[in-house]
């Protein structure tokens, strides 16, 4: 994956509560390869009304908000069901981070292992943010190292698991992280076998 420490990018607005992860991506999509993308069924029937017809006042399709890799969203984004291929969608189509008050427990891991920041901010926060964006304002600024968000002067703080955020700015999975204790296993397991040599299995050669 790509680390993740500072990125200043178009925002957009999804003013919106429990954006679930069928609404993220509708089942009927993922019988598709993922080599062949999801990001252009990214929250496709909010976006296009049953005739296929793209919505023009839907915050995706605004001129100014064309390369978006940022998105500011209301509380239980990610709820729903478990599908990964939710998080695949946003990545597809250029997103990099969520800003939220709360994410749905199991998109948040998948997003992390996928290298998209879900970063948790108050309700208040997040208000602010949306009013901001939906002032003309395009560029948020996103700092992992110092987990703060700014929109010209306007800065507000953000949250992410400690584990999360060393995966991130790393650009780690989980068998990266867990190579990174390398020596400290290997310790443990040479004082393990010292400590307890009659629970090592004999080499017969």
């Amino acid at each position: 994956m790509r680390p993740f420490k500072q990125l200043s990018g178009v925002a957009v607005p999804l003013p919106l509560s429990s954006v679930d992860t069928d609404q993220l991506i509708p089942a009927r999509f993922m019988k598709r390869s993922r080599a062949d993308g999801y990001g252009g069924f990214l929250l496709h029937d909010l976006r296009f009304d049953e005739a296929g017809v793209a919505r023009p006042d839907f915050s995706l399709h605004a001129p100014e908000r064309q390369g978006a890799e940022i998105m500011v969203a209301r509380r239980n984004f990610g709820s729903g069901s478990s599908r990964e291929a939710a998080v695949y969608a946003l990545v597809d189509y250029g997103i990099r981070c969520v800003v939220a008050p709360s994410f749905g427990d199991i998109f948040a891991s998948n997003a992390v292992n996928n290298g998209l920041v879900p970063a948790m901010v108050s309700e208040a926060d997040c208000e602010s943010l949306l009013a901001a964006l939906e002032a003309c304002q395009r560029e948020i600024s996103v700092d992992l190292d110092a987990c703060r968000i700014s929109v010209g002067h306007h800065v507000v703080a953000f949250t992410i698991d400690p584990v999360w955020r060393t995966k991130l700015l790393n650009g780690w999975d989980d068998i990266d992280l867990t190579r990174s204790h390398e020596a400290a296993i290997e310790a443990f397991a040479r004082a393990d076998r010292e400590r307890r040599s009659w629970a090592t299995p004999r080499r017969h050669i």
